[in-house]
């Protein structure tokens, strides 16, 4: 009887994520999924970061191991259905970060540090053609946030002065100072970039210098903006009272974040339209959402 529930359950699980579009996301410290209305979670591995790929069948993700005093960590893709885990081992570094998918679901853009810098690096889904897109520089600050552009030819990332639009051999092709797109506006190592489906916004994790006025927050109050790349206009999404940071977007109109309201110890993820509209918490004491493509 035991074997039947079992299967049962198992075979439940499966049901309720066919068809659907999936959402990744991280607790202390594990990659977890969801269908895209938040429910249905199911743990899928140890590790941090997770970005779920375009289809929905699979999750990259950091593995971390400590090593004495230290910490070991890989790029990993986890196959969702059969849990099948890639440990990328011949990347040459032992601290890699933050894995996010090309739009056709074939490449992988991720930061990793060797001599003392940290670069912006690609490798195939499988684990294999690795080279370093943009080298570190000791002289220059380091280019964060790495996120695909949505042509596949070229990638987004940000140095807290100025977001950049690099070409897949590391030259400039476009670049913006963050303070002048959004005035009072800055961004950190821990800000985020993503693109939007249509390849036509940003969606930007900004600084505000701006009173946060709460007694248990400790820093700049966070706020989403979205970026327009043709009018070269950002346009701010969220209100000063509702802090928000770390946005994906959900389709062209709608979009995640991380939010956390006065006298909560943990963030949440949260649903919202760009107008301002529907918003909703979703997951309860998660971080770091991605989605699978529309």
């Amino acid at each position: 009887m035991k074997k039947i529930i079992a299967f049962v359950l198992i075979i439940s699980a499966v049901a309720a994520f066919a068809g659907d579009r999936r959402i990744a996301f991280e607790r202390k410290p594990a990659a977890y999924i969801t269908n895209l209305g938040g429910t249905a979670e199911k743990k899928i591995a140890d590790g941090i970061f997770p970005a779920i790929s375009p289809e929905g069948t699979r999750v990259a993700f950091n593995t971390v191991e400590k090593n004495g005093t230290t910490y070991v960590r890989h790029i990993a893709v986890v196959e969702i259905e059969t849990g099948k885990i890639t440990v990328f081992k011949d990347v040459p570094s032992d601290n890699s970060y933050y894995p996010t998918w090309s739009a056709d679901g074939k490449r992988i853009l991720f930061t990793l540090r060797q001599n003392e810098v940290w670069d912006l690096g690609l490798i195939n889904a499988d684990g294999t053609g690795f080279r370093v897109l943009k080298k570190g520089d000791p002289k220059e600050v380091t280019r964060y946030s790495p996120i695909w552009a949505r042509d596949g030819q070229s990638i987004f990332c940000q140095d807290m002065t100025n977001i950049y639009r690099l070409g897949l051999d590391g030259t400039v092709i476009a670049q913006w100072t963050i303070n002048k797109i959004i005035s009072n506006g800055g961004m950190s190592g821990d800000s985020r970039i993503d693109v939007s489906p249509d390849g036509k916004h940003l969606l930007l994790s900004i600084e505000m210098n701006e009173e946060a006025n709460r007694k248990d927050w400790d820093g700049p109050l966070p706020a989403l903006w979205s970026f327009d790349l043709d009018s070269q206009r950002a346009v701010r999404l969220t209100p000063s009272k509702l802090f928000a940071w770390d946005g994906c977007w959900i389709d062209n109109d709608n979009i995640l974040f991380l939010s956390q309201a006065a006298g909560e110890k943990e963030a949440s993820i949260y649903r919202m339209s760009t107008n301002g509209k529907n918003l909703k918490r979703l997951i309860k004491n998660g971080r770091f959402p991605t989605v699978s493509a529309p």
